[in-house]
């Protein structure tokens, strides 16, 4: 074979590599925004908590938490796929009222203290970056630019810059190859479970399922499968089923590789240290900077910053679809402004009472206590509901849940009910 042959052979190979990368990449949508939305600001504070607290030993939940939310948002999806209606449409049509209230009313402050930790840590990372802005002037300058976002830019050009954002999470995969990482503990403690019986470490544990399963991301899965499908005008089918799968699995993988390196970094440097007392994002953040050095420091900020504006906007238009559908509204990233006034002023609204919990008295680190336990509250209920609904011929046909999916879909339910168990007996007891 000549040289240039060879070169040709080449060519033709990496030519057909990168149609299906490319491929990949447009299959690759609200899934993918989903799993990395999911490690937000305040998710990333959980997480660093996790590492400095116990270092290593919680490295297992990201694996073993993998298949339980490609389960969840896998019926997610799929409902939003066939019913062509977001959760909340389907719980309104199918349920009784007092459940959709009850589920609305637990998951406004929910949503509402989970965007208000996650513009604080943005801020306060802000800060540290450029020490001579305060904060707080970071938080409103963030509020005010996704504020610009989600009114002015159209529902593509949202979906595109949130699809670019999601590459902020390797960030986090790059730091533990930067420091002195002791890689035989990490695949001990990856692939064998730890438990402690500790108060404290139920609690870090509790706290890790209910970041990583959080209740809104099942009502943004459902309707924006609904709204991406509409823009692109699909028809249901198995192809498309397939499709969401594949997007499904890449996103939660994503995230989930995210979640595994943040302990791994926090429990290689600040649990090494002696420093385990983390409780906000930007706590962990400037314990790393004299640890791991300031480019280790900087990918973690930068991480904070590119998951908060992916995170916000997932869970203020999660909150906007639950309102729109309860109450009959124009709904949809892909609708202006004046054609669906009360879904984006929803977000608008979650958004500036996110930006004034300070204001109000309550502290980020309060607001995810709040959050956690909202969140506790209304997951196994919300587990039970998707469980059941994909599992009616009446309302998803042919493509009701197989024996995986239920299998999956119950140990998740029963896993987050102990765990809400477990949350309410810690926080009253004692």
């Amino acid at each position: 074979m000549t040289a240039d042959s060879n070169r040709f052979a080449s060519m033709k190979k990496l030519n057909f590599t990168i149609k299906k990368l490319r491929a990949l990449w447009k299959t690759l949508g609200p899934g993918l925004i989903t799993g990395a939305s999911d490690d937000d600001p305040s998710g990333i504070a959980t997480y660093s908590q996790a590492g400095a607290k116990y270092g290593l030993q919680l490295l297992w939940t990201a694996i073993f938490t993998y298949p339980l939310m490609v389960a969840i948002q896998e019926m997610c999806a799929r409902i939003g796929i066939v019913t062509k209606k977001g959760l909340t449409g389907i719980i309104k049509n199918n349920y009784p009222k007092p459940i959709l209230y009850t589920i609305l009313i637990i998951s406004f402050p929910s949503i509402i203290f989970n965007i208000g930790a996650d513009i604080a840590g943005m801020g306060a990372v802000g800060n540290l970056l450029v020490p001579w802005i305060p904060s707080y002037i970071f938080s409103i300058l963030f509020t005010g630019i996704l504020v610009y976002f989600i009114i002015f830019w159209s529902y593509k050009k949202i979906a595109s810059i949130m699809k670019w954002l999601c590459i902020s999470l390797f960030s986090y995969m790059i730091i533990p190859f930067l420091i002195d990482t002791e890689w035989n503990a990490v695949f001990k403690n990856a692939f064998i479970p730890t438990l402690i019986n500790d108060k404290d470490f139920f609690m870090v544990l509790v706290g890790i399922l209910g970041t990583t399963i959080s209740p809104y991301l099942f009502f943004w899965q459902t309707s924006m499968e609904v709204e991406d499908k509409k823009e692109r005008k699909l028809i249901v089918n198995k192809k498309i089923i397939a499709e969401m799968e594949t997007d499904i699995t890449g996103g939660m993988l994503l995230s989930n590789l995210a979640f595994f390196f943040i302990v791994l970094t926090t429990g290689s440097v600040l649990f090494n240290a002696n420093i385990h007392n983390i409780t906000t994002v930007e706590e962990a953040a400037k314990a790393l900077k004299p640890l791991a050095g300031d480019f280790s420091y900087l990918l973690f900020a930068i991480g904070v910053l590119g998951t908060g504006f992916l995170a916000i906007p997932v869970l203020a238009s999660s909150l906007s679809y639950m309102m729109a559908e309860t109450f009959g509204w124009k709904e949809g990233l892909n609708k202006k402004f004046k054609q669906a006034p009360g879904f984006y002023l929803t977000m608008v609204i979650s958004l500036v009472i996110g930006l004034l919990i300070p204001v109000l008295g309550i502290s980020p680190i309060k607001a995810l206590l709040y959050t956690a336990v909202l969140y506790g509250m209304t997951a196994p209920v919300l587990i039970g509901i998707i469980l059941h609904i994909c599992n009616q011929k009446k309302i998803m046909g042919e493509y009701t849940n197989g024996k995986w999916s239920n299998i999956f879909g119950g140990i998740t339910f029963l896993i987050m009910l102990v765990s809400t168990l477990f949350l309410v007996y810690y926080q009253f007891s004692n």
